[in-house]
């Protein structure tokens, strides 16, 4: 993979909208706040998805606010330099997101009460929506076929590193008071009844008819169509002919890809890189 990335502290980031300074300050000086509440996911593993129904949830279900500014404004990514910047003006209580692994996530985290949402994914279909995300994005080396981008990212050398360690790391976090782990899995699976955990979480009440609302608005079709938050509003020079953010939406789509050599491989490593983890962290296991 050639080095037309950015290397950071050993992971690797987009060119653009990153710098090695900004990413020391999220680090060492960002200010995390009690009142925050922040989701943080590796990339592919239905973060806009889970953005749009804690903006929801916080709205009651109004969709004025989802249809009328851009996702990354709503909850911005303090790793890059348009969502840094965008949270000098954020009021309190603060939304934002990130994709950082936990070493790398602002340490004034770890004495707060901000609330973190961590949402993993199937890491088979983390990679192949990785796969045709970096096809028909201009922020990486696109790979030639899936393989590569296989080998890829068992190897960590993708954006955002190892999905592995990332998963490993954050989810030494689980046990904490502040800190809610879910699954792209369970919220396939029901999600009426992960949106009213996340609103028991956030400590917000919200009537039956304004859940009704949430999963309305935040249902793959609604936001498909919403151009606040489909990224159909991305510069053309971020992007190639065909690009499309939300693809699919479902679970279990690496089998369509997968050669039956490359799930015997993924599955060798995964387990040895998962082993002593129960399995019931990992809802895809009893898929």
């Amino acid at each position: 993979m050639s080095d037309n990335t950015l290397w950071f502290e050993g992971i690797r980031f987009p060119m653009v909208g990153f710098s090695p300074e900004l990413l020391r300050e999220v680090r060492d000086k960002f200010l995390v706040k009690d009142e925050d509440t922040i989701t943080v996911t590796y990339p592919k593993s239905g973060t806009n998805w889970l953005i749009e129904i804690v903006c929801l949830i916080l709205s009651k279900g109004d969709p004025k606010w989802v249809q009328s500014v851009p996702i990354w404004d709503r909850s911005p990514w303090i790793e890059t330099q348009h969502g840094n910047e965008l949270m000098k003006s954020q009021k309190d209580p603060r939304i934002y997101t990130s994709h950082l692994p936990l070493h790398l996530f602002p340490k004034s985290f770890f004495s707060s009460k901000a609330k973190v949402i961590y949402c993993i994914r199937n890491p088979r279909d983390v990679l192949v929506s990785g796969y045709y995300f970096t096809s028909k994005m201009k922020i990486a080396e696109k790979p030639e076929t899936l393989q590569q981008y296989m080998k890829w990212f068992l190897q960590g050398n993708v954006i955002y590193g190892s999905w592995f360690e990332h998963v490993r790391d954050w989810l030494s976090m689980r046990e904490k008071e502040n800190f809610l782990v879910l699954s792209y899995e369970e919220l396939i699976k029901d999600t009426r009844s992960i949106v009213e955990k996340i609103c028991q979480f956030l400590g917000k009440k919200l009537k039956p008819e304004e859940i009704d609302l949430v999963l309305k608005y935040s249902s793959f079709k609604f936001m498909k169509e919403n151009e606040m938050s489909n990224y159909s509003l991305l510069p053309n020079d971020l992007t190639t002919e065909g690009f499309t953010f939300l693809r699919k939406g479902v679970v279990g789509d690496w089998k369509h890809h997968f050669t039956v050599a490359q799930a015997e491989e993924f599955d060798k490593i995964y387990q040895e890189k998962m082993a002593g983890y129960p399995p019931k962290l990992f809802p895809w296991e009893e898929c």
